[in-house]
């Protein structure tokens, strides 16, 4: 027991503990504490029980918060032509089922008021014919000629000619159309109004409606009541009262109720068919243009760029449809011009590095070569190892030129070469340049000159870089003319600017060449030992700089005749339209040309024959595919090929 009595205390002690959070956050329900002062000071007897329950964890059911509106998001179609369908038509029968119960209500109520006035003159006739009777069945009587006496009591010969059953029903069926009740009696004045006081013996009379309704009529539910009041004209008989009840007519109410409830319901119907057939064609036809631009956007996704939305079927769906589908068609000739520029440019680097490492191949070759000669039995004669040797550093030579030009060339074509414009007399550097290839002219038996105006010719140019480019075009004239020939560089105004040009009397360029003579690494097929000795960029240099400049380059040539290079320039490269339109230089006159758009490419032969356009990060002019006009062997036209528009 003592035992027993401990667990017990302990199970009390527990339980009356305080409940921790956790226990509280479980809602844990606890009993009533015993009252203070309930035990003794030493707590020899214990408290009341105290129980602690946790209820389980209820799992919200799956339905609860959903109510309806997961039956009706399934009901509803997925499509939203079927949900245009749909909302149409229900606007349609509700538009319907209001037009129509309204229709109802109000013709009810007015055939309830016809059935009134018409019940109201029924019963103004039953008064007059009953009005007769009484008067005449009360002037049989001398002694009394009063229909109803001052004292209320019904005239005796009005009583049973009234009270003939015959002559109720007759009044019922022919005159009131009815059930009939007729009261006889006075009236008194009261606070309220005037207060109907019957007959006595017997004040009503009643008859039901025993006549055979006709086609269309049946029992209705309104009944009339009316008072009227008969006046003695010589004033000397009371004044009695007569009170007709009509109710239960035969009435058309409920039949032409009913026809037009019916006549509603097929035309709603029909109407409901029709609102279906036209609601499912106008959703089709406004739904029709969004599914063309679907399937085009999922084609686009797909891969196919040259999907569009038709401009003509994109009509019918409204003027937005029609702007989205005119602004999705635009957003894809922007990704499909974007993915050709991108693919373009990366066949042209796929090219650019197998022409990079080709030309990389050639000297490495030549040099691995003669590397394995000098280790061998050549190595021991010295004129071999000379000549071997000599051969080297020209191929080593080859290697820093070339690398010198692709560093060049990238540096032009990724912005990072910056333009130092200046206002400086173009002679200076005409001059300069010449008299550095004059040793080249002469040591190849070569006549070098330079045909200058007198008076000074500045523009705002950087002479370092169009030094560059007259090197090159006067090596290039040097290199492919003949011992014997003449190079001459030719300067003059142009529309306010200037005009140079390096005239050659060497081998010419092919016609089928020209197109490609600005293509990086093209040398062409004729001089082929003039052309070996090249690395194929000086003429992609030029072309690059000289539209850094807002310039352009023409080049016209002969087989045989020689070859004439044409530069182009402006008196301002910042003001000139070309520049300024492609970003090659800033309007603002900062006097350098940054980064502009990239050039066309190399394709073109000096202008984009593919029509390249240009990528961000370089200068491009205004250009267009090359055009070569190819004269017969003895005509004295020249074969042209353009770097830029023609002027």
């Amino acid at each position: 027991m003592r035992n027993r009595r401990k667990g017990v205390d302990r199970r009390a002690s527990a339980a009356a503990a305080p409940p921790t959070g956790a226990g509280l956050a479980r809602g844990a329900k606890i009993g009533p504490a015993p009252a203070a002062g309930s035990g003794n000071a030493t707590g020899a007897e214990t408290s009341p029980l105290v129980r602690a329950t946790v209820p389980r964890p209820v799992r919200p059911s799956r339905r609860v918060g959903r109510g309806l509106s997961v039956p009706v998001s399934r009901a509803l179609p997925r499509t939203f032509q079927g949900r245009l369908s749909l909302a149409f038509v229900m606007v349609f029968a509700l538009a319907v089922g209001i037009v129509s119960v309204l229709t109802v209500l109000v013709l009810d109520s007015d055939l309830r008021q016809q059935e009134m006035t018409n019940l109201e003159a029924r019963a103004n006739a039953v008064a007059a014919v009953v009005k007769v009777k009484a008067e005449t069945a009360a002037a049989q009587d001398p002694a009394n000629a009063t229909v109803v006496s001052a004292g209320g009591v019904l005239n005796d010969n009005v009583l049973a000619s009234i009270s003939e059953q015959a002559v109720l029903s007759d009044y019922a069926n022919s005159v009131a159309q009815a059930d009939l009740r007729l009261r006889f009696g006075l009236a008194s004045a009261t606070s309220g109004g005037v207060e109907f006081l019957p007959a006595t013996p017997v004040s009503a009379f009643s008859a039901p409606l025993t006549a055979l309704p006709a086609r269309g009529q049946a029992r209705d539910t309104v009944s009339f009541t009316q008072t009227f009041k008969f006046d003695d004209p010589n004033g000397v008989r009371p004044t009695w009262y007569l009170e007709v009840s009509l109710s239960a007519p035969y009435t058309t109410r409920q039949s032409t109720i009913a026809s037009v409830v019916w006549f509603l319901f097929i035309s709603s119907m029909g109407g409901l068919l029709l609102a279906i057939v036209v609601s499912a064609f106008l959703a089709r036809r406004f739904t029709t243009p969004l599914r063309r631009l679907t399937e085009a956007a999922r084609a686009l996704a797909e891969g196919d760029l040259a999907r569009r939305v038709p401009a003509d079927r994109a009509r019918t769906g409204g003027a937005e449809i029609t702007e989205l589908s005119r602004q999705f068609n635009a957003m894809a000739d922007q990704v499909e011009e974007t993915m050709e520029t991108i693919r373009r440019d990366r066949d042209t680097g796929r090219e650019f590095l197998a022409d990079v490492s080709h030309e990389l191949r050639t000297p490495l070759a030549a040099l691995r070569t003669f590397n394995e000669l000098l280790r061998e039995k050549a190595g021991d004669d010295v004129a071999a190892r000379t000549e071997f040797l000599e051969a080297s550093a020209q191929q080593i030579e080859r290697l820093d030129w070339l690398a010198q030009n692709l560093l060049e060339l990238s540096k032009l074509d990724s912005g990072l070469i910056r333009l130092d414009l200046r206002p400086d007399d173009l002679r200076a550097t005409i001059e300069s340049a010449v008299e550095q290839a004059q040793v080249s002219a002469r040591r190849r038996g070569l006549s070098l000159t330079a045909e200058l105006p007198d008076a000074p010719l500045v523009t705002r140019h950087d002479p370092q870089r169009l030094g560059q480019v007259l090197t090159n075009l006067i090596g290039n004239g040097l290199k492919f003319t003949p011992r014997g020939g003449s190079v001459r560089v030719v300067l003059s105004p142009r529309n306010r600017g200037a005009r140079i040009q390096v005239v050659d009397t060497g081998v010419g360029i092919d016609p089928d060449e020209l197109p490609r003579i600005f293509d990086r690494f093209y040398r062409g097929s004729r001089s082929n030992e003039a052309r070996g000795s090249g690395s194929g960029l000086g003429l992609a240099i030029v072309r690059s700089v000289v539209e850094m400049h807002g310039g352009r380059v023409i080049v016209e040539s002969r087989v045989g005749a020689g070859s004439t290079f044409t530069v182009t320039l402006p008196a301002d490269p910042r003001t000139s339209a070309d520049a300024v339109a492609t970003g090659a230089v800033s309007a603002a006159g900062s006097g350098e040309a940054g980064a502009g758009t990239d050039r066309p490419d190399a394709r073109s032969g000096a202008a984009s024959a593919s029509g390249a356009s240009a990528a961000p990060g370089r200068v491009a002019a205004d250009v267009t595919p090359v055009t070569s006009e190819v004269a017969p062997a003895n005509a004295a036209e020249p074969v042209t090929a353009k770097a830029n528009p023609s002027e």
